[in-house]
């Protein structure tokens, strides 16, 4: 059935790739189809019908709950990170003033997962348009290795998508990594090859759980994570 922008099989939950016609799971398959949007894929002999509206239900309870799940996840992690700010202002204010510069990075700490929760619990503004990859890549990964065609455009809204790259490039390492797109049928393929001596992430939920709901459910696209060394990105092409 279809997950956000993928696949996924039920009940084992493995993953296939984009939601595509021309991609199919491994095997033999029927497409299901509701109001003209591929939903999944079924074995054979299949009610169609109902299997493809149980296929719009089950990707719509399935994206809910775990945007649910990340949701107080990071609400957790943005507490944390609140009362720690809070206590290492106290102690700066009352003569720790070698703290001052900490304050500062805990702040920092605050505002990125502020913005982390908001992209979650919100819907985009933004209407989705054609946006060129190149300059996404540029503003929000300009100490990467890029390597794309100039005509390399997807579809979504703009500030979305440097939200999800700009969160995957840091869960990759930041500056020093690779980022490779090439067209695939319908899609661009966007592969991130981590930075060497990359470090895990302080807080995980901003690594693949945020990047995934942010590619698959906010953009329409899939996120592959099978490689820890890379991270590879599908993305509607405009």
């Amino acid at each position: 059935m279809r997950v956000g922008g993928g696949l996924e099989q039920v009940p084992n939950g493995r993953r296939w790739g984009p939601a595509d016609p021309g991609l199919p799971p491994p095997g033999t398959w029927v497409p299901l189809w509701l109001a003209g949007e591929l939903v999944g894929w079924a074995e054979p002999g299949s009610p169609l019908r109902s299997s493809a509206r149980r296929a719009v239900r089950e990707g719509a309870r399935i994206l809910e709950d775990r945007r649910s799940h990340l949701i107080r996840r990071l609400g957790h992690k943005l507490r944390g990170s609140a009362l720690a700010c809070q206590e290492t202002a106290r102690l700066a204010a009352f003569g720790r003033a070698e703290l001052l510069e900490q304050v500062y990075e805990l702040a920092q700490d605050v505002a990125s997962r502020a913005a982390a929760l908001e992209a979650v619990a919100l819907e985009p503004i933004d209407a989705a348009r054609r946006v060129v990859l190149g300059a996404v890549l540029g503003m929000v990964a300009p100490g990467a290795t890029r390597s794309l065609p100039d005509d390399a455009r997807v579809q979504g809204p703009e500030a979305l998508l440097m939200e999800a790259f700009g969160r995957a490039v840091e869960w990759m390492g930041g500056s020093g990594c690779r980022i490779v797109g090439e067209a695939c049928g319908r899609w661009w393929r966007i592969r991130i090859v981590a930075a060497p001596g990359r470090r895990p992430l302080q807080v995980p939920e901003l690594g693949e759980p945020l990047v995934r709901h942010l590619v698959d459910h906010r953009l329409g696209g899939w996120l592959d994570a099978s490689d820890l060394e890379q991270v590879v990105i599908y993305l509607p092409a405009a």
